[in-house]
């Protein structure tokens, strides 16, 4: 009888293995992106440690995406403190399924050094946040797809759309909020949560 039981025991881890072989196998396939997720859009990022990669490395994760530029001495800044806001208003292991990733819409002058600057003046995780720059041809594809409006003005500055836009796993926006600053918008870091739990 406990050799029955034994052999039927091993039959069950024998059929979890193949499950889980499957499942790995699926997932290193991969799925199609849905039509309608913005990693449909090829686009190398340089981050802040000045390493490059397309950003459809980040699909599996929702992120809470920006744009921004680090000589902005206004706007941007209340950028990166609603994405701290936020992050506050998350519990530890929500915030550990979330990143945040803030792309520049002045490549030309965030280079890796300038990027690691105000990541490490503002004391980012790099667990979660990344700052990033694309190729300048890139900017105005990134920045159409995320909904955010720029003009470059003569002095080197910009006019730009102050916008957070929660993507899901897939890449797809979900939620968008022009509320920045200290004071997170509640129904985006609703968002946020829901995007977290799933």
């Amino acid at each position: 009888m406990i050799a029955r039981f034994l052999s039927g025991l091993g039959r069950v881890f024998a059929a979890a293995a193949i499950a889980a072989a499957a499942s790995t196998a699926f997932a290193a396939a991969g799925k199609p992106l849905p039509p309608d997720s913005v990693y449909q859009l090829a686009l190398p990022l340089t981050d802040q440690a000045g390493r490059t990669a397309d950003w459809r490395g980040l699909r599996g994760k929702p992120r809470v995406v920006s744009m921004f530029y680090t000589s902005c001495q206004y706007i941007c800044p209340l950028i990166v403190d609603s994405g701290k806001a936020i992050e506050h208003q998350l519990t530890a292991a929500e915030r550990g399924r979330i990143g945040i990733v803030l792309i520049s819409m002045d490549p030309a002058r965030d280079t890796p050094a300038a990027l690691r600057k105000v990541f490490d003046k503002r004391g980012l995780d790099a667990n979660r946040w990344s700052l990033a720059s694309p190729p300048p041809a890139d900017v105005r594809s990134v920045a159409a797809l995320l909904g955010i409006r720029y003009r470059r003005l003569a002095d080197g500055e910009f006019n730009h759309t102050s916008a957070l836009v929660l993507l899901d796993a897939e890449g797809r926006i979900v939620a968008r909020t022009e509320q920045v600053g200290s004071k997170p918008d509640p129904a985006f870091v609703a968002a946020v949560r829901k995007a977290a739990a799933r």
